[in-house]
């Protein structure tokens, strides 16, 4: 047993170790970067229209797209349609400005950060997983299942999270309560009878997952509370070919308790239309009917992971479980409980009207005044969301915010206002824009001219392909992991502010875009985009700046 103890600072990746899984039939790894065809196989060819006019005369960026007066890509992809009836109890999202984390991935899902593919469709030699998370009530376990789910999804393991509280809202009629003793272990036995009704329904659907969708890691989120049903559980799964990994979430201090509680109300489909204190009551009443009959995580045979006050420590059972669980632990080791919201915010305009990726343009005038324009927008978008929420009975105070930009001239000097306000910047050069490689300073045209064969397969996969020398959007989602990693375990507000192709990836990974959708997102100059956290999902909010002309190019 193993027992870690984290500081403010990410630990170093974990090495691969050897296989937790007799399922050892995947072919040798093969970089998909190098093979655009087999992505673009997939999916129905995007074409030229998934170029922006980022940078005039960056065209692996979008710059090719305006000099062909292509019409911008709408903000709603053709991935993305309507399904009625998703077979996880999840609608699919329909746009981008909607989090897609809940949907159910097809067979041949390919993820932004994937680094191979196989026959079997899982990776790491891993096999198949199911998470199953154990914890009393308004522990973050919803949060922790999401987060999962969201990290996992753009590594390429294909991932869903199936939350058993799902499965009871539909199994019990509209309009119709839940029995009273629900919650409680000494159930009558009508009610017995629902919630396994409820579980065989949820199980079935993890089964299908596994068997027909080549699903690799399957979360079940539930109370989970007692040593025997879990041993029923890791029986059941384990004739199946599934191994078993247990993740307990305790917390005993009472302010992350109440947070959760008010997230949970906030987003919680139990709750839509509750008084907020009737609500809260309500949900405390379901914790105190768990707190007599709960048993804690001590089977020593099982492989588990304790998580103690969302992340101050963590403790290891069995830990020699392979690659891909370690990586997990890697991970826990680095989310918290997200409160604060991420904006996004695109750089001035440069002194240079065509700016070449090697001259590293400052700021123009008109640069300098949007740069306090977003300064003061920003500021004061966050006193007014402050002052509802003192007003809605939360009394902590003004998150803190942080700002981070590349090391690029004009996404430094953009922050200048902040640090002149007394807020903290940091340059990270994993947030420089794509490279553009032998492209830099080429017109459409010209790239056209010099580049015909490139040109074709950029448009048959814009998101993988690379121009020579240059970088790929998936290459850049590689190299941004660090800062992901880094935005899970900031709790404050975080601005960055960078170009529009980081934007783009940062936010795919947040809204659990597809790699059709990443090279095709709008980012005006003229609004800040925020990202606001929630147990469930993600939300997203469009600040408009007021006095910046809309524009599409840098």
């Amino acid at each position: 047993m193993i027992s870690l103890s984290l500081d403010s600072s990410p630990s170093p990746s974990p090495s691969p170790t050897v296989s937790i899984s007799s399922e050892d039939h995947d072919r040798p790894p093969s970089p998909m970067a190098n093979a655009p065809s087999s992505f673009a196989s997939s999916l129905s060819p995007p074409g030229l229209s998934t170029f922006h006019a980022d940078l005039a005369t960056s065209p692996i960026t979008g710059g090719f797209a305006s000099q062909m007066h292509l019409s911008p890509p709408s903000f709603t992809s053709p991935m993305r349609t309507q399904s009625v009836g998703s077979k996880y109890l999840r609608r699919q999202s329909s746009s981008v400005d909607e989090d897609a984390v809940h949907d159910a991935l097809s067979p041949t899902h390919v993820s932004p950060a994937q680094l191979y593919s196989t026959e079997s469709g899982r990776l790491f030699h891993a096999g198949k997983i199911c998470i199953v998370l154990v914890g009393l009530p308004a522990r973050g376990k919803t949060h922790l299942a999401v987060s999962l789910t969201r990290y996992l999804r753009w590594l390429g393991v294909k991932t869903h999270a199936f939350h058993l509280g799902d499965y009871r809202r539909v199994h019990i009629a509209p309009g119709t309560d839940v029995p009273d003793d629900y919650f409680l272990v000494n159930a009558s036995p009508s009610t017995v009878i629902l919630r396994q009704r409820v579980m065989a329904a949820c199980k079935a659907d993890v089964y299908r997952f596994f068997e027909e969708d080549r699903g690799q890691v399957a979360i079940y989120d539930a109370v989970n509370p007692t040593s025997a049903g879990r041993r029923v559980l890791v029986k059941e799964f384990s004739q199946r070919g599934i191994q078993t990994l247990f993740i307990e979430s305790i917390c005993d201090k009472p302010e992350i308790i109440e947070a959760n509680v008010r997230s949970v109300k906030i987003s919680s489909p139990d709750y839509i239309g509750w008084d907020e204190k009737e609500a809260i009551k309500h949900y405390l009443r379901r914790i105190s009917d768990k707190i007599p009959h709960y048993e804690t995580l001590d089977e020593p045979e099982f492989s588990y992971i304790k998580l103690y006050n969302a992340g101050e420590r963590i403790l290891l059972n069995n830990s020699r479980m392979g690659y891909l669980p370690n990586r997990i632990v890697f991970y826990l080791m680095n989310l918290h409980i997200k409160a604060g919201c991420v904006y996004f915010a695109r750089a001035g305009k440069s002194t240079e009207q065509m700016p070449r990726y090697k001259s590293d343009p400052r700021l123009s005038d008109e640069g300098r005044t949007y740069a306090r324009i977003l300064t003061d927008t920003l500021l004061e978008h966050r006193r007014s969301e402050h002052t509802a929420r003192v007003t809605h009975g939360d009394n902590s105070p003004e998150r803190e915010l942080i700002v981070w930009t590349s090391t690029r001239r004009r996404t430094i000097e953009t922050s200048t206002e902040f640090e002149k306000r007394g807020f903290s910047c940091r340059q990270r050069p994993q947030l420089s824009q794509m490279h553009p490689g032998s492209c830099d300073g080429l017109s459409g045209k010209e790239l056209e001219k010099q580049f015909p064969e490139e040109v074709e397969l950029h448009k048959k996969d814009p998101y993988r392909h690379r121009f020579p020398r240059a970088e790929s959007y998936h290459d850049l989602a590689v190299r941004l992991e660090p800062v992901i990693l880094e935005m899970e375990r900031i709790p404050n507000d975080i601005l960055i502010i960078a170009h529009v192709s980081v934007l783009r990836v940062l936010y795919g990974y947040l809204m659990a875009c597809s790699p059709f959708d990443i090279p095709a997102l709008d980012f005006e100059r003229n609004e800040i985009v925020e990202i606001i956290p929630s147990a469930y999902n993600n939300k997203v909010k469009r600040i408009k700046i007021y006095g910046v002309e809309e524009s599409q190019t840098l």
